[in-house]
Protein backbone atom coordinates (compact mmCIF):
# COMPACT_ATOMS: atom_id res chain seq x y z
CA UNK A 1 0.00 0.00 0.00
CA UNK A 2 2.58 2.29 0.99
CA UNK A 3 4.27 1.20 -2.19
CA UNK A 4 1.59 2.11 -4.82
CA UNK A 5 1.27 5.70 -2.29
CA UNK A 6 4.83 7.33 -2.56
CA UNK A 7 5.32 5.89 -6.27
CA UNK A 8 2.36 8.57 -6.91
CA UNK A 9 3.87 11.20 -4.77
CA UNK A 10 7.01 10.74 -6.99
CA UNK A 11 4.84 10.91 -10.38
CA UNK A 12 2.93 13.89 -9.07
CA UNK A 13 6.32 15.50 -8.25
CA UNK A 14 7.12 15.60 -11.80
CA UNK A 15 3.81 16.61 -12.66
CA UNK A 16 4.22 19.95 -10.88
CA UNK A 17 7.25 20.14 -12.01
CA UNK A 18 6.47 20.24 -15.67
CA UNK A 19 3.41 22.67 -14.37
CA UNK A 20 5.89 25.03 -13.23
CA UNK A 21 8.01 24.84 -16.62
CA UNK A 22 4.93 25.79 -18.25
CA UNK A 23 4.84 28.51 -16.01
CA UNK A 24 8.00 29.75 -17.25
CA UNK A 25 6.74 30.05 -20.80
CA UNK A 26 3.62 31.68 -19.41
CA UNK A 27 5.76 34.54 -17.78
CA UNK A 28 7.70 34.59 -21.08
CA UNK A 29 5.32 34.90 -22.94
CA UNK A 30 3.56 37.27 -21.10
CA UNK A 31 6.51 39.51 -21.31
CA UNK A 32 7.01 39.00 -25.04
CA UNK A 33 3.05 40.34 -25.13
CA UNK A 34 3.67 43.38 -23.34
CA UNK A 35 6.07 44.49 -24.78
CA UNK A 36 4.52 44.34 -28.06
CA UNK A 37 1.52 46.49 -26.83
CA UNK A 38 3.97 48.87 -24.80
CA UNK A 39 3.26 47.75 -21.42
CA UNK A 40 6.18 46.90 -19.20
CA UNK A 41 5.56 43.28 -17.23
CA UNK A 42 8.14 42.01 -15.24
CA UNK A 43 7.61 38.52 -14.59
CA UNK A 44 11.32 37.94 -14.37
CA UNK A 45 10.88 37.21 -10.31
CA UNK A 46 7.54 34.80 -11.42
CA UNK A 47 9.60 32.69 -13.88
CA UNK A 48 12.62 32.41 -11.41
CA UNK A 49 9.64 31.25 -8.79
CA UNK A 50 8.68 28.43 -11.25
CA UNK A 51 12.50 27.44 -12.16
CA UNK A 52 13.53 27.10 -8.61
CA UNK A 53 10.18 24.88 -8.12
CA UNK A 54 10.12 22.93 -11.25
CA UNK A 55 14.20 21.95 -10.52
CA UNK A 56 13.27 21.00 -6.76
CA UNK A 57 10.00 19.04 -7.59
CA UNK A 58 12.05 17.65 -10.67
CA UNK A 59 14.95 15.98 -8.59
CA UNK A 60 12.46 12.97 -6.58
CA UNK A 61 11.15 11.78 -9.55
CA UNK A 62 13.93 12.07 -11.38
CA UNK A 63 15.72 10.07 -9.23
CA UNK A 64 13.08 7.59 -9.02
CA UNK A 65 13.05 7.36 -12.86
CA UNK A 66 17.04 6.42 -12.98
CA UNK A 67 17.61 9.97 -14.48
CA UNK A 68 20.13 11.33 -12.15
CA UNK A 69 24.20 11.51 -13.67
CA UNK A 70 25.49 8.08 -11.68
CA UNK A 71 29.38 7.69 -12.32
CA UNK A 72 29.25 3.63 -12.71
CA UNK A 73 32.90 3.22 -13.50
CA UNK A 74 34.08 2.44 -10.51
CA UNK A 75 30.93 0.48 -8.80
CA UNK A 76 30.09 -1.82 -12.07
CA UNK A 77 34.18 -2.79 -10.87
CA UNK A 78 33.57 -3.85 -7.36
CA UNK A 79 32.07 -7.71 -6.58
CA UNK A 80 28.85 -8.22 -5.47
CA UNK A 81 29.15 -7.66 -1.69
CA UNK A 82 30.86 -4.28 -2.03
CA UNK A 83 28.86 -2.99 -4.54
CA UNK A 84 26.08 -3.49 -2.16
CA UNK A 85 27.77 -2.00 0.36
CA UNK A 86 28.87 0.99 -1.15
CA UNK A 87 25.19 1.06 -2.83
CA UNK A 88 23.92 1.40 1.23
CA UNK A 89 26.25 4.01 2.19
CA UNK A 90 25.41 5.72 -0.62
CA UNK A 91 21.81 5.69 0.29
CA UNK A 92 22.68 6.32 3.74
CA UNK A 93 24.95 9.61 3.00
CA UNK A 94 22.42 10.93 0.17
CA UNK A 95 19.77 10.49 3.00
CA UNK A 96 21.57 12.54 5.53
CA UNK A 97 23.04 15.18 3.74
CA UNK A 98 19.67 15.65 1.47
CA UNK A 99 16.83 15.58 5.17
CA UNK A 100 19.93 18.07 6.49
CA UNK A 101 19.63 20.53 3.26
CA UNK A 102 15.60 19.89 3.20
CA UNK A 103 15.61 20.42 7.29
CA UNK A 104 17.30 23.94 6.68
CA UNK A 105 15.37 25.59 3.81
CA UNK A 106 12.30 25.02 5.02
CA UNK A 107 13.64 27.10 8.10
CA UNK A 108 14.78 29.38 5.80
CA UNK A 109 11.33 29.61 4.62
CA UNK A 110 9.47 30.08 7.26
CA UNK A 111 12.45 32.59 9.20
CA UNK A 112 11.50 34.41 5.44
CA UNK A 113 7.77 34.73 6.15
CA UNK A 114 7.96 35.24 10.03
CA UNK A 115 10.18 38.39 9.06
CA UNK A 116 8.43 39.13 5.55
CA UNK A 117 11.21 39.17 3.30
CA UNK A 118 10.39 39.88 -0.21
CA UNK A 119 12.03 40.24 -3.46
CA UNK A 120 13.34 43.78 -4.37
CA UNK A 121 11.92 43.71 -8.04
CA UNK A 122 8.96 45.47 -9.50
CA UNK A 123 6.73 42.44 -8.32
CA UNK A 124 7.90 42.38 -4.66
CA UNK A 125 7.18 38.71 -4.31
CA UNK A 126 7.76 37.20 -0.55
CA UNK A 127 10.92 34.79 -0.52
CA UNK A 128 8.88 32.41 1.16
CA UNK A 129 7.08 31.18 -1.46
CA UNK A 130 9.99 29.91 -3.98
CA UNK A 131 11.70 29.02 -0.80
CA UNK A 132 8.79 26.98 0.45
CA UNK A 133 8.91 25.44 -3.18
CA UNK A 134 12.38 24.08 -3.26
CA UNK A 135 11.58 22.90 0.55
CA UNK A 136 8.65 20.62 -0.37
CA UNK A 137 10.95 19.26 -3.32
CA UNK A 138 14.12 18.52 -1.49
CA UNK A 139 12.06 17.27 1.48
CA UNK A 140 10.41 14.60 -1.48
CA UNK A 141 14.30 13.78 -2.96
CA UNK A 142 14.78 13.03 1.06
CA UNK A 143 12.12 10.94 1.14
CA UNK A 144 13.14 9.04 -2.18
CA UNK A 145 16.53 8.38 -0.64
CA UNK A 146 15.26 7.22 2.61
CA UNK A 147 12.72 5.06 0.92
CA UNK A 148 15.32 3.41 -1.52
CA UNK A 149 17.64 3.14 1.53
CA UNK A 150 15.22 1.30 3.15
CA UNK A 151 14.36 -1.43 -0.02
CA UNK A 152 18.08 -1.80 -0.35
CA UNK A 153 18.81 -2.70 3.16
CA UNK A 154 15.82 -5.13 2.96
CA UNK A 155 17.48 -6.77 0.08
CA UNK A 156 16.15 -4.79 -2.63
CA UNK A 157 17.67 -4.37 -5.99
CA UNK A 158 18.93 -0.56 -6.45
CA UNK A 159 15.86 1.16 -8.25
CA UNK A 160 17.21 4.23 -9.27
CA UNK A 161 19.91 3.10 -12.13
CA UNK A 162 18.68 3.57 -15.58
CA UNK A 163 17.24 1.24 -17.69
CA UNK A 164 20.18 -0.62 -20.00
CA UNK A 165 17.91 -1.69 -22.75
CA UNK A 166 18.55 1.59 -24.50
CA UNK A 167 21.21 0.52 -27.38
CA UNK A 168 22.36 4.13 -28.93
CA UNK A 169 23.76 2.43 -31.44
CA UNK A 170 20.76 1.15 -33.08
CA UNK A 171 18.88 3.09 -35.11
CA UNK A 172 15.38 4.31 -33.82
CA UNK A 173 12.42 2.91 -35.59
Amino acid sequence: MIRGVLDRFYEACGYVAAAFMVGIGLAIVAQIVGRMRGVTIDATEAAGLCLAASTFFGLAHTFRRGGHVRINLLIDRLPKGWRRGVEIFNCLLGSVVVSFLAWHVASLALQSREFNDVSPGLLAMPFWIPQAGAAIGIAALAIAFIDELIWLLTGGKPRYEAPDEIELDRPVA
